[in-house]
């Protein structure tokens, strides 16, 4: 049986009843830090270009733009609400093989659960199974090595998601994975360089393509197959060959992904976050920062290929860029005390003193903390050398955040009202809160997405 099949035959296979509690708990915590992070993110110059390009498409719809009273068909709604996730580069993460942002999922599942009068427990299942496949494939094969973006995986898991949720036949399911993959294959070059606002665009693409997808296979069309395993597929044009037990998959014999999946409490790439632990631990300790003769930031392959490496990197143009830089990062935490939305503006990207202080900063790759990743962490170590020689050096491998090191409730709620404070009410947003915990008993997903528009009163 071809693999797009197998995929398919797991995906309409889940059911709310095999998900044991802790999964739900967890699917539901990694849902309120993405609504979170959206809302936050709801007057941030992509998405309003964003808002704006789909107003002018078509204003109405079945699904509903997060924040606002305007709807859009489901593939429309799932590029903007998605490119909210994910904008600030806060919501959660997955990495092995091929890092990925696991949360990117639910901008599709909720356009399309919304547009097909689906419940909140039907919304839960299906951003499990969307989680599921996509860490799974990310388990399999590396694509950035080879100069693909880890949001082709979001391809599969998206389509297959919003199959789910469409309520389509195992061979509808296969089809809207071969549209999806056939047409819509991105490269790695959203992700090298400097950075522009498509980077947080990129997965609300591959997602919107993805429900367009499932959308055509609904009414009968036909994709490519065999998608995978074929003369031209993904195996011999992107991923190269990999074996996918399926059987091992959540609900079967193994246990669901989501509950390996990490949450952020820095917005910052996750690479970065234990370093910006061990910034802060060493700034305790430095009697001058701004004095400091040099910096050294050694970190692991992954860190240092993806936010270490370009000259870019030291002198960030862009939002995206910063956010994606180990020097910035590293040095806006031991001046700052503090990494947040913020710490991205013009004028912190800008700001002469803090260019000349991450002048000092050096990266490195330690094969050793390599050797840590991703089993025993993302490993990070920052040293400062003040003058006189004083050495004063700090190491963290697992963050908060990490699944060996989660947040807790507590945690996830106060970084959620932290990025909502702006657009709602804290009363609004604890009600929101509220809902969410309980989102297996939501009826009416319509609802539940009132309480989140924007309070009229925001200048977004």
């Amino acid at each position: 049986m071809e693999l797009a099949e197998r995929l398919a035959q797991y995906a309409l296979s889940v059911e709310y009843g095999k998900l044991d509690q802790g999964t739900v708990t967890q699917m539901k915590a990694r849902i309120i830090d993405a609504i979170g992070c959206a809302i936050g993110a709801f007057g941030e110059n992509p998405v309003k270009i964003a808002r704006k390009t789909v107003h002018s498409l078509r204003s109405d719809g079945s699904s509903t733009i997060l924040g606002s009273t305007s709807g859009a068909s489901p593939e429309l709604a799932t590029f903007v609400n998605g490119l909210m996730v994910r904008y600030f580069d806060f919501n959660d993460t997955y990495l092995s093989k091929e890092p990925a942002h696991p949360s990117d999922n639910l901008a599709p599942c909720l356009a399309v659960a919304e547009a097909e009068g689906s419940m909140g427990r039907d919304l839960i299942v299906a951003t499990v199974v969307a989680y599921e496949i996509q860490c799974r494939l990310c388990d399999a094969a590396d694509l950035r090595h080879r100069g693909w973006d880890h949001v082709n995986y979001g391809l599969v898991s998206s389509s297959l998601a919003a199959s789910k949720l469409m309520r389509l036949s195992s061979r509808e399911a296969t089809h809207a994975v071969n549209i999806g993959l056939s047409g819509h294959i991105a490269m790695r070059q959203v992700r090298a360089g400097e950075l522009s606002m498509w980077k947080g665009a990129s997965f609300a693409n591959a997602a919107r393509n993805a429900v367009f997808a499932a959308m055509l296979a609904r009414d009968g069309m036909t994709g490519p197959a065999p998608i995978f395993e074929g003369e031209m597929g993904f195996f011999k044009q992107v991923s190269g060959p990999f074996e996918l037990n399926v059987e091992g998959f959540g609900g079967r014999r193994g246990k669901f992904k989501v509950n390996e999946t990490y949450v952020k409490y820095w917005p910052a790439e996750y690479h970065a976050q234990s370093a910006i632990w061990a910034a802060l631990d060493v700034r305790k300790k430095v009697n001058d920062m701004r004095k400091a003769e040099s910096v050294l930031v050694e970190t692991h392959e992954a860190g240092y290929a993806i936010l270490g490496r370009g000259v870019e990197k030291w002198t960030p143009k862009t939002k995206e860029s910063a956010d994606h830089s180990l020097p910035f990062i590293v040095g806006s935490a031991l001046l700052d005390g503090r990494i947040d939305n913020a710490s991205y503006s013009e004028k912190k990207l800008s700001d002469p003193s803090k260019l000349r202080f991450i002048k000092k900063i050096r990266v490195v790759e330690d094969p050793g903390l390599t050797s840590m990743y991703p089993d025993r962490g993302m490993p990070n170590r920052v040293t400062v050398r003040e003058p006189g020689g004083r050495i004063t050096a700090a190491h963290v491998a697992l963050p908060k955040g990490h699944p060996q090191n989660p947040m807790s409730k507590d945690d996830i709620e106060a970084k959620f009202l932290g990025l909502t404070r702006r657009y709602m009410s804290k009363k609004t947003a604890k009600d929101v809160l509220l809902r969410l915990w309980k989102l297996e008993s939501v009826k009416d997903l319509s609802e539940l997405l009132r309480l989140l528009r924007v309070s009229q009163g925001s200048n977004a």
